[in-house]
């Protein structure tokens, strides 16, 4: 979807893509992680942009002009953990590269107060491996954050949970010796 001839090109040139993608990006790190995995694909172009990644581009943010009202709200939540926290990651989502999406988020009560979506600096084997990577990444934000809440004063002593949704990747996880799930081990995940 790059531009590929001279005509291309030329009506590129006055499109202003990086402008554009960097206020997206400055959005999808500041307020608005319902976007970020979105910006981090259309970032990738910002050295060739095509007309379809700068129609992607309007698109988003008609998209933003229509969630003016989405807000990141934060009060005290019904769990008594400090963090909840999620991460999820594809395996070979990038079709150029096969490399993987990680993602996560980590709420403080009822807000996000952290969150990331990039893609991994390896190419992984597994889906599993794609997990394994994505939790590292969210497991190190965690620790991140416990260590500022300490610097801040705050009692930190409770254990962090980390939410992963591969059956796999828990398995492995509680039992590196193997890497598969045996039925039995499925159905105490259910």
């Amino acid at each position: 979807m790059c531009p590929s001839t001279p005509s291309a090109v030329r009506e590129m040139q006055d499109v202003p893509y990086g402008q554009a993608v960097g206020s997206l990006f400055y959005l999808a790190v500041a307020t608005r992680p319902d976007i970020a995995r979105t910006v981090g694909n259309l970032a990738r172009f910002s050295k060739s942009p095509g007309m379809a990644h700068w129609k992607a581009v309007k698109h988003l943010f008609r998209y933003i002009k229509g969630t003016l009202d989405y807000k990141l709200t934060y009060s005290p939540a019904s769990s008594d953990e400090l963090f909840t926290s999620y991460t999820d990651a594809d395996h070979a989502g990038c079709p150029d590269t096969g490399r993987s999406t990680s993602g996560y988020v980590i709420k403080m009560g009822t807000g996000a107060i952290s969150w990331s979506s990039r893609l991994q600096s390896i190419v992984a084997l597994s889906t599993t491996e794609a997990e394994f990577v994505a939790a590292v990444s969210a497991g190190q934000e965690v620790l991140w954050l416990r260590n500022l809440l300490t610097e801040f004063g705050f009692d930190v002593s409770a254990a962090s949970r980390l939410r992963i949704d591969n059956l796999s990747a828990l398995s492995v996880a509680e039992n590196p010796e193997h890497n598969t799930v045996t039925p039995d081990e499925y159905d105490q995940y259910q």
